[in-house]
């Protein structure tokens, strides 16, 4: 973390009376299905003992696995077309393969989500695993707390109680939640994804909460958190959700968490968004984590927190839509965030590093749009470029509203 000393400087944002710009893609596009061999399911296996598991290349088709074939015709394990390891052919049998990486769902994510660190290379969900359609309560939280990879596709539906945990319910390691179609909905409660709080905790456990990925679905209606993410869990992916209508944050990243990417999620109906970062008192565990990418989110009249970063450096929000907000994003108690290509309307504080009664933060802020906005981006360096770490490419900030609102939250993708 290099030390702040601040200067404050209002950026004059480019300021546009109106623009129409075409949406160069509705969002990322999402390879052809490919089908699992009958046999030949996790990395490694040997045989047709475990099942074979559906999921999406790596950008491009794939055909069919043989029985007891561990991997789709030309992708192999590492195009991600199957559960089958580099080892597995085309042959109509043969092994499974070893040491092949398991698939991840579409394109896969970007972003920090990506970058390799805490002894994880990047984030794949429960790629490789059994997939499980689950369509009660029960099925649901039997599956998300069991240990080991698993594809949990949602369909329809599902309420998740209050009882004695406050409706937040733990997510385990390896998983890939998946709502089907554009109605997935869980209702009522909300997932955590990390260990039980511990302030006397200041570095990452070797059991911490990691790899998941939660695409494609609503959450709505908890009564705390929609999603929470705490105690230094790492390498998660929130893809194309619809969030909504929570009783607290909507996704709320907090001590210590860290390699996360936020992409392509609708929020609405909402006041306490997006929360990077507890409290002020958080510094030992927060300060070197909390990166962090936000990026083709739809922030639709949520009202602050868009969001509102404590400790973390780099930050990086790029190319999202922020519509009707009382804020955008505040950087404090030293944060370091990177606000480029994003577009905002009738915004009041687009973007701020002195707020309320804390310590300024810090922000670099370039090629956003602002229409009808009461104020500048506030602005303080240096910050630590996001590209030292994973490689991106901007869309035009005037170009934002019409990509993202055909390409944001559920229901538009093909998976």
């Amino acid at each position: 973390m290099k030390g702040a000393v601040l200067s404050l400087v209002l950026l004059g944002g480019t300021v546009l009376t109106g623009c129409s710009g075409a949406a160069s893609s509705p969002g990322p596009s999402d390879g052809a299905v490919g089908q699992g061999g009958a046999g030949g399911g996790a990395p490694g296996g040997t045989s047709g003992q475990v099942g074979g598991v559906i999921s999406v290349g790596n950008g491009s088709s794939s055909g069919a696995g043989g029985i007891g074939g561990g991997a789709g015709a030309g992708a192999g394990g590492q195009g991600g077309a199957t559960s089958g390891g580099q080892g597995g052919g085309v042959t109509s049998s043969g092994q499974g393969g070893a040491g092949g990486a398991p698939p991840v769902l579409g394109d896969g994510p970007d972003g920090f989500a990506t970058v390799e660190g805490h002894g994880v290379r990047t984030t794949t969900g429960g790629a490789g695993g059994p997939v499980v359609t689950v369509t009660t309560t029960e099925e649901f939280l039997d599956t998300i707390a069991r240990p080991g990879p698993y594809v949990i596709q949602v369909s329809g539906t599902i309420a998740l109680p209050t009882g004695t945990t406050d409706g937040m319910h733990g997510v385990t390691s390896h998983k890939t939640i998946l709502g089907l179609g554009a109605d997935a909905t869980l209702t009522g409660g909300g997932l955590k994804i990390g260990l039980p709080v511990d302030d006397a905790i200041t570095s990452p456990p070797p059991d911490a909460v990691h790899n998941i990925i939660i695409r494609n679905i609503k959450i709505t209606g908890a009564s705390d958190d929609l999603i929470n993410i705490q105690m230094f869990s790492h390498h998660i992916w929130i893809d194309h959700c619809d969030l909504s209508n929570g009783g607290d944050g909507a996704l709320d990243i907090k001590r210590g968490s860290d390699l996360i990417t936020v992409s392509w999620n609708h929020f609405y109906d909402h006041t306490k968004t997006c929360l990077l970062g507890h409290d002020e008192l958080g510094a030992s565990q927060d300060i070197g984590r909390l990166r962090v990418t936000y990026h083709h989110n739809f922030f639709d009249r949520s009202d602050q927190r868009n969001p509102r970063v404590r400790f973390g450096e780099p930050v990086h929000v790029y190319n999202n839509y922020y519509n009707d907000n009382s804020y955008g994003i505040a950087s404090t108690w030293n944060a370091g965030v990177v606000a480029e290509g994003n577009y905002f309307f009738s915004v009041n504080n687009p973007g701020r590093v002195i707020f309320e009664d804390n310590n300024p933060g810090r922000m670099l802020a370039r090629d956003n749009t602002l229409i009808d906005c009461n104020h500048e981006i506030e602005v303080a360096g240096p910050v630590v470029e996001p590209s030292t770490y994973y490689d991106y490419t901007l869309d035009s900030s005037a170009d934002v509203p019409a990509i993202v609102m055909a390409g944001a939250g559920v229901g538009k993708i093909d998976l």
